[in-house]
């Protein structure tokens, strides 16, 4: 994966389980020395071109968030798998997303990850803090990179005579929103410190993702109106940034569980 010459896709997400992943029903059944899966997939990042799939699927259904195990899956050499559609998305459109489909599909015994069944969810859990602090930083990057743009356009587009960046409401509209992007970038960084020395709460986590993608969305919205009609056209990288921002306030959690998981730690 490091080197390139595998591309790896995570496979959570299911057609009726999202957010709440402890009622997904995919199922792994222990059968001598493999286990036969059965199930569907979707939203899958890399899910049309992976060669390897780490898998959630459950090994005790009735086991609630206790039952969920991962599973290291061969794309590329497992009977009974297959890739459905790749997805036609609103943005974000360099990486593919995908339906997986699992039809009795075999997977040795051996690409059971950990020990023993039933560790998937905790698994899961301890990495998702550092996924949504990557969601987080990719946003105040992405806040900083609107503004920078908008104040490169404004200053060399006249209007009536004058660069827009001599409009007041201009320069107060890139002020406030440079200022939302620095806030997010001091926020950031104070969470990959935190992240470094391995106090990044899950709770804080939670506050960077929700709080820099709602930043993210809301800054580059309001330097893309700053381009007037050129920025709705796409061959301006602001155009491209207002389409892919929006995913950001869904994937890793959407910000209602973010808002959810931060009050329970009041």
């Amino acid at each position: 994966m490091a080197s390139g010459e595998v591309v790896a896709a995570i496979a959570m997400t299911e057609p009726g389980a999202g957010s709440d992943l402890a009622s997904m029903s995919t199922r792994a059944l222990r059968r001598g020395d493999e286990y036969l899966i059965d199930g569907a997939k979707t939203f899958i990042t890399n899910g049309g071109s992976a060669d390897l799939i780490l898998l959630a699927a459950k090994t005790e259904p009735a086991g609630g968030a206790h039952g969920v195990s991962l599973f290291l899956v061969d794309a590329n050499d497992c009977p009974g798998f297959r890739r459905g559609r790749v997805l036609d998305k609103l943005g974000q459109h360099s990486g593919d997303t995908a339906e997986l489909f699992f039809d009795g599909a075999a997977v040795p015994a051996d690409c059971l990850l950990g020990e023993v069944e039933g560790q998937g969810f905790v698994q899961l859990m301890t990495q998702l803090p550092q996924e949504r602090l990557l969601l987080a930083v990719a946003a105040a990057v992405s806040a900083q990179r609107a503004v920078d743009l908008a104040v490169d356009y404004t200053k060399n587009r006249h209007v009536f005579g004058k660069p827009l960046f001599a409009k007041q409401h201009v320069k107060f509209e890139l002020a406030e929103c440079a200022t939302l992007a620095r806030v997010a970038k001091v926020f950031v960084d104070d969470c990959v410190t935190k992240h470094l020395n391995g106090t990044l709460d899950a709770a804080t986590a939670s506050m960077a993702k929700y709080w820099t993608t709602d930043v993210q969305c809301q800054v580059v919205d309001r330097c893309l109106q700053l381009f007037g009609g050129n920025g709705y056209m796409r061959e301006y990288p602001i155009a491209e940034m207002y389409a892919n921002a929006r995913a950001q306030r869904i994937y890793g959690g959407a910000n209602e569980i973010m808002k959810e998981l931060i009050a329970r730690s009041l």
